[in-house]
């Protein structure tokens, strides 16, 4: 019995040793884990069937069709199938790359692409887009995404669905359901260059100005700065204000070329204001100057009255101001009388002499060290044959504005008097104040008193 005892404690000792000598391994062992730390396995297929199968039910009832999307977001997990979801609500099936249906997945007729090419069909299904949007969220960012694909694989849609998808478009624009941001798809190279992209841009701002108007378009395009960018619908060699009024113009949306062209304008007007600064600041000669400004206001059909309003307001930026009112008149009178043969180059119309009073008018209110000056500078204007006198007492009787205006009306009352009382030049019964020469006809004599 002994000697059987000690050979199971060898036994024992001889297991337990080889249990310590044995690797850990993982071959054939499972660990259960938590239900939610498993990932769900991305299905869009089964996603589409649910929604294809509840579209067939509805039919093109789009109230029905609203209200078994509004359900099913319950039940369907829309954050993660966004983009089948949208696919199949615009074209009735999952897309492939490029825009293509796949030929062995399931589609439905109850969508954008099967509907009647018309706006008030497409204002119907923008109400279906606002409606499930409205009620989840955080499709926002996913609709979005979605329409900039769709305008990528324009070229694999046909005509009368590309017609569609842009007055959806222009509507879900017009009522903020979409940023103006998304427009960025349609200057891809190669839609640009087969004229996909401005035919598109025609139904759509058709569509988006019929639900609101120019200004409120303009105004939304400015937003994501794509206000100067329109004329990138074309290519290169047709990037022109001419070509795009035309184009836009004989398509029914004159408004729209108005507005390109406008910004084109606003564009040189800009580019014209920075360059006579430079100019001004490196002292250039004022006929350099002037053949400058007149050869821009040429090419960019920028009226008079427009250009005397931009070498004002560059004149008076070229200089530091005193800050103390009794020597800032000082100042304007010596600064003006030097660039006084600038501005008379640009008031050779009766309407530019009354833009420049006006701007004179406001600058001096905008800027109260000013106030007293108005009556010095409209002097000093007539004397250098800036201004002449049926456009200062134009201003003086009506055409003033309500800045300062009683202010002003009263520094210039006795010099408007003097004018009344001197000799009226008349040529074919209109007035020529310009051309009274400094001294004649008393005009040294004492006409800037106050």
């Amino acid at each position: 019995m002994q000697v059987l005892n000690l050979h199971l404690i060898k036994q024992r000792v001889s297991f337990m040793n080889n249990q310590k000598q044995q690797k850990p391994t993982l071959s054939g062992q499972r660990f259960k884990t938590r239900k939610r730390d498993e990932k769900e396995r991305f299905d869009p297929t089964q996603f589409q069937d649910c929604i294809i199968q509840g579209l067939t039910e509805t039919g093109t009832d789009l109230e029905a069709v609203a209200k078994f999307l509004d359900a099913s977001g319950a039940k369907l997990d829309y954050r993660r199938y966004a983009e089948t979801l949208f696919d199949i609500l615009v074209a009735g099936g999952m897309l492939a790359p490029g825009g293509t249906l796949a030929d062995d997945m399931m589609r439905t007729d109850v969508c954008v692409f099967a509907a009647q090419e018309d706006l008030e069909t497409m204002q119907a299904f923008a109400q279906v887009f606002n409606k499930l949007i409205r009620r989840y969220k955080y499709l926002e960012k996913g609709f979005e995404d979605e329409v900039k694909k769709l305008l990528l694989f324009l070229k694999g849609f046909s005509e009368s669905e590309r017609n569609k998808l842009a007055m959806l478009t222009g509507v879900l624009l017009a009522n903020g359901t979409l940023n103006a941001s998304i427009l960025n798809s349609l200057y891809n190279e190669n839609l640009v260059k087969e004229g996909v992209s401005a035919a598109f841009a025609v139904k759509l701002f058709k569509s988006w100005i019929n639900e609101k108007d120019i200004n409120a378009v303009a105004a939304s395009l400015r937003k994501v700065s794509m206000d100067n960018r329109l004329m990138e619908l074309f290519p290169a060699n047709k990037q022109s204000v001419e070509h795009f009024t035309k184009y836009f113009t004989e398509a029914g949306l004159k408004e729209l070329s108005e507005y390109v062209r406008n910004q084109q304008t606003i564009g040189a007007r800009k580019e014209l204001q920075k360059e006579l600064q430079e100019q001004m600041s490196r002292g250039d000669p004022f006929k350099d100057i002037i053949l400058y400004v007149k050869e821009e206001m040429k090419k960019n059909n920028i009226p008079e009255p427009v250009v005397i309003g931009i070498v004002w307001s560059s004149v008076m930026s070229t200089v530091e101001w005193n800050k103390k009112e009794e020597l800032v008149a000082e100042q304007a009178i010596k600064h003006l009388k030097q660039y006084s043969p600038l501005l008379a180059a640009f008031t050779t119309q009766g309407q530019s002499e009354l833009t420049l009073l006006l701007k004179i008018q406001e600058y001096c209110y905008d800027n109260i060290h000013f106030m007293k000056a108005f009556q010095k500078i409209v002097v000093l204007f007539y004397k250098a044959e800036v201004l002449s006198e049926e456009p200062i007492l134009k201003w003086y009787k009506d055409a003033h504005v309500a800045k300062g205006k009683s202010v002003f009306l009263e520094q210039m009352k006795k010099f408007v008097e003097w004018l009344k009382n001197a000799e009226e030049v008349r040529i074919n019964g209109s007035w020529h104040g310009k051309q009274l020469k400094n001294g004649e006809n008393g005009i040294a004599d004492n006409p800037d008193s106050s």
